[in-house]
């Protein structure tokens, strides 16, 4: 994640990788063209801050599950539900919301959550243009679902992505990396500097061609619990990947594919773990074939180390059930997550700080560092994974994980709810001090998702994201996701229906229902980023990006140097390669995403409310049931 990059550097490269996609033989031409980009990227951003807009999930609606949209600038009056024929099927009166957005617009909610008839639909408002089209259908997240853990296929690295798996996006393998450099600050006596090692495979980390330990900690985490929580219906998921049809799910083969890079990164030696395997600065925006810049791996560290076990702990016990398939992953993951959870015991407070680092070793590295300074969080996690799967209580009464009651939103940085969820979702195999503690947790849990949806009625979008401006920071997106994420979590605790139906108003927050009118999900909804900054998307030729992808979401920090169409919190956000601080991807942000949306797909039943059905049989016995088409 270019969190460091140089930002006239940066926009310079930009600029010229965009002039070369336009690979015309006559220089006026390619002018013209480059003019008529600028125009419409002007004409798209501005259309996102029309205050008349009605927002609303892009993608649709289960035919008996919540249902609103979101007018901006009217607070009285009707809206109307019309087929995309013009046909009137719906109308109600809309309701003004109980807070104004950031820009102190007022807004309504047109909430059409009777209306269970299947088919494609606008919303209408008089004086207003129409909505986005959008369908109500059984299983209408399946295909964006899908697209969201196919997105990984995309960011691998060591390999080529051919035409039969990847379609246009197809490419040429780029960083084999079987001969990466041993950093001078990851140096050893086994292992000294300049030593080369293979550490093939794993995950491109974000829109650049990096891979660290620490992101893929969560981003895999969050993955095998979306499977740990939905199994049956994660094997049914099909991503037309190589590995498809070997009886084991794809979200599996997936994973295995960053798995078996983060087991490389582990020294066998001490069983410590580096923090990332770099290029010493950031790649230009070109293809991963043609970025040949010696790579390093560089500096062990604590977070890095209590990452790499969890993960392992997780993958010994999900795995274990596909010893045919994967003969001794299950123990290997398992013996890794030991030893790395040996070494971080000894060395509990190894920070990586990039910059301390660098006054003392070269080449100097100015990669994300996705450095922390606190290590409770991934003590916590670390000894909870381990915990589950050994049966051994040892790991868990050295955590302390009741001392601190904050429950902070899990990024990358603060972890301890990973531990928290694995806990409670494994609460059968607890003994000890472990199952004495799991009350308080499942407590605390559900008083964090309480305080979730408090207020989310009352604001202008009426989600359980955007209640406060300091939400829209860098990667709000991956914010709302794990929101997401938490209420499900606790939905799955409780057996309550508010939990799930708030997570919900989240997925149509990031398809939609939001203050710039965007559908967050590359290639998915009818407004959507055309232009992340993602290395493969904006220097391949191909005019639509790489499908499945969430970039950042809206952050009036800019810290990108770009100027965005407004600094206005839920509105500070701009389609443009440049525009790292708001457009990059990151699997880090895609993860609880594809948990969310892949989620809901797996509870659609329980989506669709007992006593709304019940109004569904009465309408369907009274003939008053009809399919629009």
């Amino acid at each position: 994640m270019e969190q460091y990059a140089n930002l006239t550097d940066k926009n310079s490269i930009n600029l010229k990788n965009n002039m070369n996609l336009l690979n015309y033989n006559c220089p006026m031409l390619k002018r013209f063209c480059l003019v008529l980009v600028v125009l419409f990227t002007c004409f798209s951003n501005s259309s996102a801050q029309n205050p008349n807009n009605i927002a609303l999930n892009q993608l649709g609606f289960y035919p008996n599950a919540p249902k609103v949209a979101i007018v901006s600038g009217v607070t009285t009056g009707r809206f109307t539900l019309k087929s995309t024929a013009g046909k009137v099927v719906f109308s109600r009166k809309l309701k003004a919301s109980g807070k104004p957005d950031f820009a102190g617009v007022k807004t309504a909610s047109a909430n059409f959550s009777a209306f269970h008839q299947t088919g494609k639909f606008v919303v209408a408002v008089a004086g207003l243009p129409d909505s986005y089209p959008f369908d109500i259908k059984p299983n209408v997240f399946a295909n964006a679902a899908k697209a969201s853990v196919k997105a990984y296929y995309f960011m691998r690295a060591s390999t080529a992505l051919p035409e039969k798996f990847a379609g246009k996006w197809h490419r040429t393998a780029g960083h084999p990396d079987t001969a990466v450099l041993v950093h001078p600050s990851a140096a050893s006596a086994n292992r000294p500097a300049g030593t080369k090692i293979a550490a093939p495979k794993g995950w491109y980390d974000a829109g650049d061609y990096n891979k660290y330990i620490v992101n893929s900690g969560i981003a895999t985490g969050t993955l095998l619990s979306l499977y740990e929580d939905f199994p049956e219906y994660m094997g049914s998921v099909k991503t037309n990947i190589p590995e498809s049809g070997n009886q084991v799910p794809d979200l599996l083969n997936e994973v295995l594919w960053n798995l078996r890079w983060m087991l490389s990164m582990q020294d066998p030696e001490d069983g410590g773990v580096y923090n990332k395997l770099t290029n010493a600065v950031f790649d230009v925006m070109e293809m991963p074939e043609k970025a040949t810049a010696p790579r390093y791996v560089v500096q062990k560290g604590t977070a890095a180390t209590l990452d790499f076990a969890a993960v392992m702990a997780q993958a010994a016990r999900i795995f274990k059930p596909f010893s045919v398939q994967f003969p001794g992953l299950s123990d290997s993951c398992l013996a890794a997550s030991k030893k790395a959870w040996q070494w971080a015991a000894k060395n509990p407070n190894v920070q990586y700080d990039q910059e301390a680092m660098n006054q003392k070793f070269d080449p100097k590295i100015t990669t994300g560092p996705y450095g922390d300074a606190f290590f409770t969080d991934e003590f916590i996690w670390a000894g909870s994974e381990l915990t589950i799967t050994t049966g051994d209580d040892a790991y868990y009464k050295s955590i302390n994980a009741l001392a601190n009651p904050a429950m902070p939103l899990p990024n990358w940085a603060q972890v301890k709810l990973l531990g928290y969820y694995s806990l409670a979702k494994n609460q059968n195999q607890l003994t000890g001090q472990a199952k004495a503690d799991l009350p308080e947790i499942k407590k605390r849990l559900v008083a964090f998702a309480d305080q979730l949806i408090s207020g989310a009625d009352a604001t202008a979008f009426h989600t359980v994201f955007g209640k406060s401006a300091r939400e829209f920071n860098w990667g709000s997106n991956s914010s709302a996701a794990n929101q997401g994420v938490a209420l499900i979590k606790v939905y799955q605790l409780t057996g309550k229906q508010k939990y799930l139906d708030y997570a919900l108003t989240n997925l149509d927050y990031l398809l939609g229902r939001n203050a710039t009118g965007y559908s967050f999900l590359t290639g998915y909804g009818s407004k959507t980023p055309m232009h992340p900054h993602h290395r493969p998307s904006v220097s391949d030729g191909v005019v639509d990006p790489v499908p499945g992808l969430l970039v950042a979401g809206a952050n009036p920090g800019m810290q990108d140097g770009v100027k965005y169409p407004s600094a206005i919190p839920d509105r500070a956000y701009i389609d443009d390669d440049r525009a790292y601080a708001a457009n990059e991807i990151a699997i880090n942000w895609n993860a609880p995403f594809a948990y969310l949306i892949n989620a809901v797909e797996a509870l659609q039943s329980r989506l669709n409310n007992h006593k709304v059905f019940i109004h569904f049989l009465q309408q369907l016995i009274m003939g008053k049931y009809q399919k629009i088409e």
